[in-house]
């Protein structure tokens, strides 16, 4: 297990792996990766309520579209994760972001990594978030616990990556951010 200071250096320290093709998705979206600073760190998740339109339930980061009034995609991350999870803005300190990923529905999506105080008490959006729980960073950086599926879709060969963490299932998307996140802090500065 690495500290959090360890963390932030090797992330800090390390270019984005670049994926290998991303499509045309001209609509921009972003998800923050709430970690909160606790002694031992953890990630905070949401998951999608059931009534939404698409990926209902499933587990997810807060995050979502970019809005026209936005400033830039961090901006984007930060408004979503303050409509969707209560998390002021203010409080939270960017350490920058990981290369963007193609959604399945058309989104290119831009990981944003920021750190959050501990005492910050959040509240779902019930319209939006189900639930949210949090999980240890260092449970989720550990890339042996990930299992993957490759599946053909539209003529392209993707691989689906797969997460277990006690009763919550974590893929597609999400679980692909968090194994590049793994696999750059993983690589030795």
């Amino acid at each position: 297990m690495i500290s959090i200071s360890d963390f932030i250096r090797r992330f800090q320290l390390q270019l984005p792996a670049q994926p290998a093709h991303l499509a045309n998705n001209q609509r921009n979206a972003a998800v923050l990766l709430p970690i909160i600073c606790k002694p031992e760190p953890t990630l905070l998740f949401t998951q999608r309520s059931t009534n939404l339109r698409s990926h209902a339930g499933q587990i997810a980061f807060p995050g979502g579209a970019a809005d026209p009034e936005d400033s830039s995609l961090i901006a984007t991350a930060l408004r979503e994760a303050e409509e969707e999870v209560c998390l002021p803005q203010n409080k939270v300190q960017i350490l920058g972001q990981l290369a963007p990923l193609d959604s399945a529905g058309g989104y290119r999506v831009t990981p944003v990594i920021g750190l959050v105080p501990d005492q910050i008490s959040f509240r779902t959006n019930p319209a939006e978030v189900a639930n949210i729980f949090e999980i240890p960073l260092f449970d989720a950086l550990s890339l042996p616990h990930y299992q993957y599926l490759d599946i053909k879709r539209r003529n392209r060969q993707h691989r689906v990556y797969f997460y277990w963490h006690q009763k919550h299932m974590i893929w597609g998307l999400t679980a692909a951010i968090i194994y590049r996140l793994a696999q750059q802090v993983q690589k030795t500065p």
